[in-house]
């Protein structure tokens, strides 16, 4: 699924995460193409996301989908 009107969408993750790999599977599932942000590599993304990920985030709203989340949750995040 290409992103609606462009939207962009981050996910925030990092290496070794199991969590991580189900949430990207889901994206796979729906086809939605996402930035990813690898976490580890700033502290302060380590602070704000690092007992939250995966987390999603709609850029042009700045809502964020934290783990757990559903492919019904990602759609409603994307309307």
């Amino acid at each position: 699924m290409d992103n609606p009107q462009h939207l962009m969408i981050q996910l925030y993750t990092t290496s070794a995460c199991h969590l991580c790999e189900l949430a990207e599977a889901m994206l796979d599932e729906i086809n939605l193409t996402v930035q990813m942000i690898e976490i580890a590599n700033d502290d302060d993304l380590v602070t704000r996301y690092g007992t939250t990920i995966p987390v999603l985030k709609r850029l042009d709203t700045q809502a964020e989908l934290n783990w757990p989340f559903s492919t019904s949750d990602i759609l409603k995040l994307i309307e």
